[in-house]
């Protein structure tokens, strides 16, 4: 493996609401100038769970010591299926049963369930508190734990209810990754794949050429593939905070995806695993729209496969895919948008003839055993 920088890198996001970095290398949880600069605080409050806190807790807890005069910590259960009312108050008992004022400060260690989870939190303990993105998945680190969004799910829809919270800063501790298991590291490559068809047809070609890199860990292809997902991000959220317009293509294949999560049952498919599904099929119907060749869209396709992420839907039966796609955030006036590429590195939103999904989905679909099967 190769040597990891001493240096971290740094990526600028700068919204409206507000400017912060994120910052990307080996060993941030521990270094002390990784911290500086943040605001004081009365209180720091790590929020994790077991498995998470078991591995990492320790480190974050030493820089937090360092930095406000009381420290505690709340575990939260571990999966997509606790991302629920009941767990946030969870988070919300502990402020309260510890006295944390304003100048309270959340930390949120983990995945992209934590950081929803603790995100939400912030925004809404004593109208608003300041808090920190300490990813320690893939998936968090190159989608999630950037640009401010957060919620919880309900049973008939995925993240419906939720706010905009930007985080004081996101430290991308690279050495997490080394203890992610392996179906972990896969789904989160989904939400890297994610950008090239979008945004970028030079990192199309990047992966293209360093996926088997990235699935070995290779430390400075996960590094360039961080970053760079995290440079599109920032660009994104940038110029459309709160997705109003743009923001909304860095939604590509999660229409699509968060029906399979919420049509299976949250935590039987990776949310990494149901995007990479539902990019192939959002391709697709790319394609037979006209919007881009179908050699374009089976290269969309060959890439997710080799990443090692499911290709074929479960079927979920049509019309309870258009039930659950009817109550995406991106439905306007009854009509359900989907994310599609409009050209290599492009990407656009617009409501389908619902036959057209409806071939795309088929074309995509296995039976609900078959496609629920998945490796661990």
């Amino acid at each position: 493996m190769n040597q990891p920088r001493s240096t971290p890198r740094v990526v600028a996001v700068r919204t409206p609401s507000k400017h912060y970095d994120i910052l990307i290398g080996h060993g941030l949880l521990g270094s002390a100038p990784s911290w500086q600069g943040l605001p004081r605080c009365t209180h720091a409050v790590l929020v994790s769970n077991p498995t998470v806190f078991a591995l990492h807790g320790e480190q974050a807890l030493a820089s937090m010591r360092a930095m406000a005069p009381r420290t505690s910590q709340v575990l939260l259960p571990d999966g997509e299926a606790y991302k629920d009312w009941s767990n946030l108050n969870t988070v919300f008992d502990h402020l309260l049963r510890e006295g944390c004022d304003r100048k309270a400060m959340l930390f949120a260690l983990g995945g992209g369930v934590v950081g929803d989870m603790a995100g939400f939190a912030a925004a809404c303990y004593m109208r608003g508190v300041p808090f920190v993105q300490l990813p320690t998945t893939l998936l968090a680190q190159v989608d999630s734990s950037v640009g401010g969004k957060t919620a919880i799910n309900h049973p008939l829809g995925k993240n419906m209810i939720g706010a905009f919270q930007q985080p004081e800063r996101v430290l991308c501790d690279l050495a997490t990754l080394a203890t992610l298991p392996p179906r972990e590291l896969r789904a989160g490559l989904a939400e890297v794949i994610k950008y090239a068809p979008i945004a970028d047809p030079a990192l199309m070609d990047w992966l293209e050429a360093h996926l088997d890199a990235l699935l070995a860990g290779d430390a400075e292809a996960l590094a360039h593939a961080v970053q760079r997902s995290c440079e599109i991000k920032a660009d994104v959220v940038g110029s459309d905070e709160r997705e109003s317009g743009r923001r909304a293509i860095l939604n590509f294949g999660h229409t699509f995806g968060h029906a399979i999560e919420a049509g299976l049952g949250y935590g039987q498919w990776l949310h990494g695993e149901a995007v990479g599904c539902g990019m192939v099929i959002a391709a697709t119907l790319s394609a037979d729209l006209g919007l881009i060749t179908r050699a374009f869209a089976e290269r969309v396709a060959r890439l997710v496969q080799r990443a090692g992420l499911p290709v074929e839907a479960p079927a979920l039966g049509l019309d309870r895919w258009f039930e659950l796609m009817a109550v995406d955030k991106k439905a306007e006036a009854g009509d359900t948008r989907y994310v599609l590429i409009d050209a290599p590195g492009s990407a656009t939103l617009r409501a389908v003839p619902r036959t057209l999904v409806e071939a795309a989905i088929r074309r995509h679909t296995v039976a609900p055993r078959a496609g629920a099967a998945l490796p661990a």
